[in-house]
């Protein structure tokens, strides 16, 4: 997901979305650890996006104080 398309997104989308992009990554490291993740860069690009959602957020709380 860009970062255009996570600001469009309410605060409430932004708190689903950074709930369902960690239990992504939880399921990708298992994946990793058995060795059946055949992109080894998702993981990557799982954080990445958590990153930009938090960024997001944190961007939010500081425009409301």
């Amino acid at each position: 997901m860009q970062i255009h398309e996570i600001r469009d997104l309410s605060n409430q989308q932004l708190q689903e979305e950074l709930e369902s992009s960690y239990k992504e990554l939880m399921n990708l490291r298992f994946r990793a650890a058995t060795n059946q993740l055949t992109d080894t860069n998702q993981p990557k690009r799982a954080r990445r996006g958590i990153a930009r959602l938090l960024t997001v957020i944190r961007e939010r709380e500081q425009v409301e104080n």
